[in-house]
């Protein structure tokens, strides 16, 4: 039986959300982190609702804003799948497949750190 190697990138060997990465950005401040992580997950929630719904260009603009929001909390995977369906000709299926399991994970991730974090 043959077996093949798999490559895994930086992007799926980093954490759902690169909390020391966000603690950066914010300067520390928890009320930031837990604000940013909000307006992500609402963000998420809005552009993929979108993009299930345009045309590959529309898509892949949407994908670019996704992306840049993603690598400013951190969340690599979710970027490197946004970067997928952005930079994907008219066949984003499988890319577009991809980022929803990416933003699935990381909205979970975000709704456990807002689930444990101090009001």
């Amino acid at each position: 039986m043959a077996q093949t190697a798999r490559i895994v990138t930086a992007e799926e060997d980093a954490p759902v959300i690169d909390r020391s990465h966000l603690h950066l950005m914010t300067a520390g401040a928890q009320d930031l982190e837990r604000e940013l992580l909000r307006l992500f997950d609402t963000q998420c929630a809005v552009l993929m609702e979108r993009m299930a719904h345009c045309a590959p260009p529309a898509r892949s603009t949407l994908a670019h804003t996704l992306k840049g929001s993603a690598l400013g909390i951190g969340a690599a995977r979710v970027a490197a799948a946004a970067a997928a369906v952005e930079t994907a000709d008219e066949h984003q299926t499988v890319p577009l497949m991809r980022l929803n399991e990416a933003v699935q994970e990381a909205r979970l991730s975000i709704a456990r750190l807002l689930a444990c974090a101090p009001e």
